[in-house]
């Protein structure tokens, strides 16, 4: 098999134009990190209290938003629904972000140790290690239990994170952070949610744009790079891993933990125009990207457009 060099890389284009030098895009993330990082033990006020009257979410962005059941709910109910959707999105943060770093550790295990690439690898490492530490104190915070995902799905990530290609590991990684961020970023403005919880998110939406920023310029080498069955092999993993993101999104226990029905709420949710409409503009700006770099091409496709993630 031919091997590409950097030099062979920067020669090479995809669908967006030229690929980047990859160190340089390091010493750009890694001058960006030195600017713009935040410790959240220090940064938030963890001995405020939880605010009467606001919302641990926004209400537009709760799963049963503008359902019936939705209708029938209590404001408070509402709200306490918001305050466990919340905890639960964070328990998926924290899952997701710790299959993150052991595929950040894998991809540099055999590169340069003192390139830059490595560092902002590592610098990244140390990011979702506080942001991981800080949504667990959110959900404490907030009284709302952990919501872990379920069994079959926590070892079938288990799975996936041991086989996946390095294209895989970024695609998966972008599909963990920007729909999050994309909701994050409707959360830290938003004066009816808590303070708290704002603060949370803006600090995850800073640090983690260099992470998105990071992925995308790694896996649009790789997608360029890599042989055709890693790229083949990409696309059934990156849909896969959308069907179980989707799955695991919410946990459904947090219909019964405010007193719904469990089964009744879940179907509601799954029969919402409106909430299909809010997770695809949220996957909207990555299915894109994806489609761009030949990604969502073949079988992929079709198990993205299962997930209820692509139109």
């Amino acid at each position: 098999m031919t091997t590409v060099t950097e030099q062979d890389v920067q020669a090479l284009r995809d669908a967006l134009g030229p690929l980047r030098d990859r160190e340089q895009v390091a010493v750009r993330l890694l001058e960006a990190s030195a600017k713009h990082s935040f410790d959240p033990d220090t940064e938030l006020d963890w001995d405020a209290g939880v605010e009467d009257g606001k919302w641990f979410w926004p209400p537009e962005l709760v799963s049963l938003y503008d359902t019936p059941l939705w209708r029938k709910m209590s404001e408070e109910q509402r709200m306490d629904l918001a305050r466990h959707e919340a905890a639960s999105l964070a328990s998926l943060g924290i899952w997701f972000e710790i299959i993150l770093m052991q595929l950040l550790v894998r991809h540099i295990y055999d590169k340069p140790v003192t390139s830059n690439h490595v560092r902002y690898a590592l610098t990244e490492i140390a990011d979702e290690c506080r942001h991981s530490m800080m949504f667990g104190r959110m959900i404490q915070w907030g009284g709302a239990p952990t919501y872990p995902v379920p069994r079959a799905y926590h070892n079938a990530a288990r799975i996936l994170k041991t086989v996946s290609t390095t294209p895989g590991s970024f695609a998966a990684t972008l599909l963990g952070e920007e729909i999050l961020d994309w909701m994050q970023r409707l959360t830290f403005p938003d004066e009816r949610v808590q303070t708290l919880v704002r603060g949370v998110t803006r600090i995850h939406v800073v640090e983690e744009a260099r992470h998105v920023r990071y992925a995308r310029e790694e896996l649009r080498r790789q997608m360029v790079t890599a042989p055709a069955w890693e790229r083949r092999m990409t696309r059934l993993s990156c849909g896969e891993a959308a069907r179980i993101f989707s799955v695991c999104f919410i946990n459904p226990q947090v219909y019964e933990n405010v007193g719904l029905d469990r089964r009744q709420a879940v179907a509601q949710v799954k029969a919402s125009g409106h909430r299909t409409e809010v997770m695809q503009t949220g996957a909207k700006r990555l299915t894109d990207f994806f489609d761009d770099i030949g990604v969502l091409n073949g079988v992929g496709r079709r198990l993205w457009k299962s997930s209820g993630l692509l139109a």
